[in-house]
């Protein structure tokens, strides 16, 4: 079966045959994969009324447990954003009451988020929708062919997610 990749790939060899683009082979279809997920995931995400960012705070307090908060420092951490942006983000998810902000106990001039009880319930049914989509896409593929290609992609994004700093 060819793909868009493989077309792209012959034209490249045909055009620069002084080029090695065998990279293109890999990353290119990475790249395109990745334009698909985001699809499916603003799809998943849109049917329970999120945006991908409010879908990441959400679930980043879901997965913290019980009671369900955090730092702002620790939103930030994990979903790479500025402080600036995860304001405006606690701000806007508090106004539609999917977080709420409390007193830090162990920092006076501190504040934790935590996921109200609607916030908690939108989160996991996004995140059924999002596993249903996410199913699918991988369903051409076998349990052991997820397993290897699992593993694969973990040992080229592994240095990335381990950087100091």
């Amino acid at each position: 079966m060819e793909d868009e990749v493989d077309r792209l790939v012959a034209a490249w060899r045909r055009e620069r045959p002084d080029l090695d683009v065998e990279p293109l082979e890999v990353l290119s279809r990475v790249s395109r994969l990745a334009r698909h997920l985001d699809r499916a995931r603003r799809l998943a995400f849109s049917e329970h009324s999120l945006e991908p960012w409010e879908f990441d705070v959400l679930t980043a307090l879901r997965r913290a447990g019980s009671p369900y908060q955090l730092s702002p420092g620790q939103l930030l951490t994990q979903t790479l954003v500025t402080s600036g942006t995860m304001t405006n983000r606690i701000d806007r998810l508090a106004k539609k009451g999917l977080v709420e902000r409390l007193p830090d106990p162990s920092d006076r001039r501190g504040v934790l988020v935590r996921l109200t009880d609607v916030g908690r319930d939108r989160a996991d049914q996004a995140l059924a929708g999002l596993l249903d989509q996410e199913r699918a896409i991988l369903s051409e593929l076998s349990s052991a062919q997820r397993g290897e290609l699992a593993a694969l992609l973990r040992q080229l994004t592994a240095p990335f997610d381990n950087i100091p700093g």
